[in-house]
């Protein structure tokens, strides 16, 4: 059997060394990660995710802003330099690599720009692969918010929703549509206005001598080219409107939308060239076919008098062409969309129906022939929105990412931890599995599991602590000996609160678990009948160990063995467990381990690190250079992907599980992780004798008092209790047994640890 090759031990130590180095980093200046489209590329969100960074580099120097910017797959785009990265639209490797690039930043927020078109895949799900894979807290700007969503809008903005941190919306309808049919929390919600240029009002004259407009009587839609613009309808309005004002000009800018372009290339645009000349205004058109640098774009709008929006679809949540018309003074007609039924309320623009040239016709030819009226109504579009200009959006987006940032952060080791949490849970058949927050859930009932768990927790509590959890003891015990159906040679796991067993055998891992404990017990339990009981069911039940063959079942069973040989050295089928155990998880590893994946399986799952510590603890007690070898390699190797950048424990979460030789996933993360790790860190102390293990040991318990990364508390020292983990909105509140008693076991293993070191 071949001795492992382990992991340079200096670029481990020095790794180590780096990440607390890298900790106080979070304390000064943010650096986020600005997702979305971005010039040159010709769109909406590419502008305005543009016009945030410029925002923002103006407004917030010390701000480190990295772009990632969507590309299309069919036009080649070269983008400016300050694109960090570039994802390419229906490419899934290219947005997991962008999450890559994210994490190894140390970005402190991701803010990604929304709209179901611009990512690929349905909906605009390939987003989610990006999303999945980055922990820090996420930003999203809706861009669009449906009323109506089709099964697949729906589930990608669900997904959305639970991972962000928060919400911005540019619409107090589109922050209804999230509560009410999307059910986010008001929490979540941000309502910031469409940013916008600031530039003096009243200069048209002087920008018509520019476009050769003198004279002329001027409205302007402008904006990619599609059929749900509802240019038609103006265009139909025109004979009406000359026919009074014979110098009006209806100005048509913007490329045509790239999808449209390359489903029929020009078609479109001939159509409605086609509609002008047989009405007979074709002359008073005129066509910018293109897509206009922003600071010409501004220039084009303040030479015009009217601005028209004739949208055909109700739901177009968020209009930057609307925001940038009113913020250059101009007087706006509308179709009542909603984002202009909100920014033009209470006389701030004129509201027409939809597909209704005659409106638009009546009104046009209303402001024309008032002056003072079409003046007073530019006068008030330009005053509303210098709550909306770049610098105050900066500021408020500024804000927003301060509030969204995380600094992780540590509390010393508890001296001691209560029991009332635990207490809580417990009652004269065992320990519950689950709560309502802190209220035991009765409906979920019990499992063996967690009764093997406190069943150990009794033998680590000092005498004053187990004192008042003496009747607790005998009650764990008699659960896991109900447990043992001797029908079918195996332990049940699930019961249900009227003590009603809901199965005739448990799976693998809570057989495995079981015998843990009961190895445990019968060394460690401080009561003689107790640590001979323990013995004698162990003996009449671990024959189904050797038969194993889930890795966890395994490891929990050699760990069992691994207790009862220390109390009873000669014991032959606890010595037959422990070295067939190490046998199997050695040949998992020879199968499943590559270059860059030093582990026992191809995915990751739960309770990683035992499987570590049982090949620790097994080559200890065998003697077995290869079992301790093998310990050691993998759990350095499981350490470091546990790692933040920044140096704190981020334990594999079960959004990890069952992706084949992929990096973990930041979440949903749990406490049985840590006390794992604090236990094979200690078994690796033991063979090494090395006190790095105790640096990697507090690293990890220091996940419970906020050095993780949502920066919240998990146990509570004072009560003994611990939420059940974190996932990307924070702490999940709920306080079960698993939880509960992986931070009680984990809180004395930490301080047994640092006994032992000194």
């Amino acid at each position: 059997m071949p001795v492992y090759e382990t992991l340079d031990r200096k670029s481990f130590d020095e790794g180590l060394e780096a990440c607390q180095t890298l900790r106080p980093k979070a304390l000064g200046a943010a650096r986020i990660a600005l997702v979305g489209g971005f010039l040159p590329r010709r769109c909406g969100i590419a502008t305005f995710t543009t016009d945030i960074h410029s925002s923002l580099a103006e407004a917030a120097p010390d701000l480190v802003v990295d772009v990632y910017a969507m590309a299309p797959t069919a036009v080649p785009t070269i983008f400016d330099p300050v694109v960090r990265g570039v994802i390419t639209e229906g490419d899934v490797g290219s947005f997991v690599e962008a999450a890559r690039q994210i994490e190894a930043s140390c970005a402190e927020v991701v803010w990604l720009q929304h709209e179901f078109g611009l990512f690929g895949g349905l909906a605009g799900d390939m987003i989610l692969e990006l999303v999945d894979r980055v922990s820090a807290p996420l930003i999203v700007t809706l861009h669009t918010v449906l009323a109506e969503p089709d099964a697949d809008q729906r589930r990608v903005m669900e997904r959305l929703i639970a991972r962000a941190t928060k919400l911005v919306v540019m619409s107090e309808r589109s922050r209804d549509l999230l509560r009410s049919i999307y059910h986010a929390d008001e929490d979540q919600i941000a309502m910031i206005a469409h940013g916008v240029p600031d530039r003096p009002f009243g200069r048209a004259s002087q920008f018509k001598r520019q476009f050769g407009f003198e004279g002329k009587e001027v409205a302007l839609t402008f904006g990619l080219l599609s059929p749900g613009k509802g240019i038609e309808a103006v265009i139909e309005a025109l004979p009406a409107i000359v026919e009074d004002h014979p110098n009006f000009l209806y100005c048509i800018a913007g490329a045509t939308h790239p999808n449209l372009l390359a489903h029929e290339g020009e078609a479109y645009r001939e159509r409605l060239h086609a509609l002008a000349v047989s009405l007979g205004v074709d002359a008073h058109v005129r066509w910018i076919n293109a897509f206009l640098e922003t600071s010409e774009l501004l220039d084009l709008l303040e030479a015009a008098d009217i601005y028209v929006t004739p949208y055909t679809g109700a739901q177009q949540s968020t209009s930057g062409t609307l925001s940038y018309a009113m913020a250059l003074g101009k007087a706006v007609i509308s179709t009542p969309y909603v984002h202009a039924l909100e920014l033009l309320a209470d006389d701030h623009g004129v509201l027409v129906p939809f597909h209704d040239h005659r409106a638009i016709a009546n009104e046009i030819k209303y402001l024309l022939g008032d002056a003072d009226r079409l003046h007073a109504l530019q006068r008030r579009a330009y005053d509303r929105s210098r709550g909306m200009i770049w610098p105050v959006f900066a500021e408020r987006t500024r804000a927003l990412i301060e509030e969204s940032r995380v600094v992780p952060k540590a509390a010393p080791i508890p001296d001691r931890i209560g029991v009332e949490g635990l207490l809580r849970i417990c009652d004269d058949t065992g320990i519950l599995q689950h709560s309502i927050h802190m209220v035991p859930d009765r409906a979920h009932g019990y499992c063996v599991d967690d009764n093997a768990r406190a069943l150990m927790l009794m033998h680590r509590l000092p005498d004053d602590v187990l004192r008042q959890c003496a009747r607790l003891v005998p009650i764990f015990a008699s659960f896991v000996q109900h447990a043992w159906n001797p029908d079918t040679s195996e332990f049940r796991n699930f019961m249900d609160f009227g003590r009603n067993w809901l199965e005739d055998v448990g799976s693998e891992d809570s057989c495995g678990r079981t015998l843990w404990a009961l190895g445990a017990t019968a060394r460690e339990a401080g009561d003689p009948g107790l640590r001979q009981w323990a013995h004698e069911l162990f003996e009449r039940t671990a024959t189904s160990a050797l038969d194993f063959e889930s890795p966890r079942a395994i490891a929990f069973a050699m760990l069992g063995a691994d207790f009862v040989l220390g109390a009873h050295p000669r014991n032959r089928l606890a010595g037959r467990i422990l070295r067939n155990g190490a046998d199997r998880l050695i040949a998992l590893y020879e199968a499943a381990a590559r270059p860059n994946w030093r582990w026992f399986e191809p995915v990751l799952a739960y309770d990683n690190c035992r499987l570590s510590e049982a090949m620790l603890r097994a080559g200890v007690r065998l003697e077995c250079a290869d079992a301790s070898a093998c310990g050691i390699e993998t759990l350095r190797w499981i350490n470091d992907v546990q790692v933040s950048p920044y140096g704190h424990y981020r334990p594999v979460g079960s959004d990890s599980f069952g992706h084949p030789y992929e990096p973990p996933r930041p979440f949903d993360q749990q406490p049985l992780e840590i006390w794992a790790a604090i236990d094979a860190s200690a078994a690796a102390y033991d063979i090494t004798g090395d006190s790095i293990w105790l640096a990697h040991a507090r690293r990890a318990y220091e996940w419970f008092s906020g050095c993780n990364d949502r920066g919240v508390i998990v146990g509570d020292p004072v009560t003994g209790t611990s939420k059940d983990g974190i996932n990307p909105r924070g702490l999940n509140l709920n306080e079960g047994a698993e939880s509960v008693l992986a931070y009680q076991h984990a809180t004395y293993a930490i301080r047994d640890f640092i006994r032992k070191v000194g």
